[in-house]
């Protein structure tokens, strides 16, 4: 699945438009590599994302939406200094 759109399904990030912005922008890392909007997501990559004056670090679960259940996992949520 392509990265701007996992971020919106997964309900990261709210819209498309803002996932692929964030992505162009560089504020987004899989597996501590900066990724593009059209980078794959895999099941176990780990995603950083650089938003506002917050770092993300999640786990990809799933790429299938299923009801009552997360697609990834909060690994770390930190305030940047």
């Amino acid at each position: 699945m392509r990265l701007d759109k996992f971020l919106k399904v997964a309900r990261i990030i709210k819209r498309r438009t803002v996932a692929k912005e964030a992505a162009e922008k560089s504020k987004v890392e899989i597996n501590g590599k900066v990724a593009k909007p059209s980078s794959t997501v895999n099941v176990g990559d780990v995603l950083t994302l650089h938003l506002g004056l917050k770092i993300i670090n999640v786990k990809v679960m799933s790429l299938e939406m299923k009801k009552d259940q997360l697609m990834y996992e909060l690994l770390s949520e930190e305030k940047r200094p």
